[in-house]
């Protein structure tokens, strides 16, 4: 019989209502793009503005991240249940997951980037960590980005902060 670590609950419970973000997060190299939902997301200097994203090891976003050294951050807005489906499940390596939706083309890194987000960032990798966890991170120097609505923001909480 498995009985539960009233600590690990606990502990559990308590990082999962850390606040986060909903994002989709995005990259190409070459002529491959995609993009997968990520909520770790978090401001870590304010000169140079630079952001980090959180993304699971093995994750196909991975490689395209590592050869282009650049990446696309794209805010959902609140109740965004469309960007939430398409990009919260995992997306065929060779689906191109942007199909349909409408990208802004004035950007500068050719990550694409989602009309229909609150805000966007542009990143250039300035360093890539092994956590020696079951997540790498990947800090970014924001180059370029946008507030484009004032619509609120999607905010995720968990139940408990040992899954998603």
């Amino acid at each position: 019989m498995i009985t539960e670590d009233p600590l690990h609950d606990a502990i559990g419970g308590a990082i999962g209502r850390i606040p986060s973000g909903l994002f989709i997060l995005t990259a190409r190299y070459e002529d491959q793009r995609t993009g997968m939902l990520v909520s770790w997301v978090q401001q870590v200097s304010f000169k140079p503005p630079m952001v980090c994203a959180v993304i699971g090891k093995g994750r196909p976003i991975m490689p395209l991240i590592s050869e282009s050294r650049q990446f696309g951050l794209c805010q959902l807005p609140k109740d965004d249940k469309i960007l939430l489906r398409k990009f919260a499940s995992g997306i065929d390596n060779n689906e191109d997951p942007f199909l349909g939706f409408d990208l802004l083309t004035d950007t500068r890194i050719g990550a694409p980037i989602l009309a229909q987000s609150l805000s966007y960032l542009e990143c250039e990798v300035a360093t890539h960590i092994d956590v020696e966890g079951d997540h790498d991170l990947f800090v970014g120097r924001v180059i370029s980005g946008a507030k484009l609505s004032d619509t609120e923001p999607f905010i995720h909480l968990r139940d408990s902060g040992f899954k998603y």
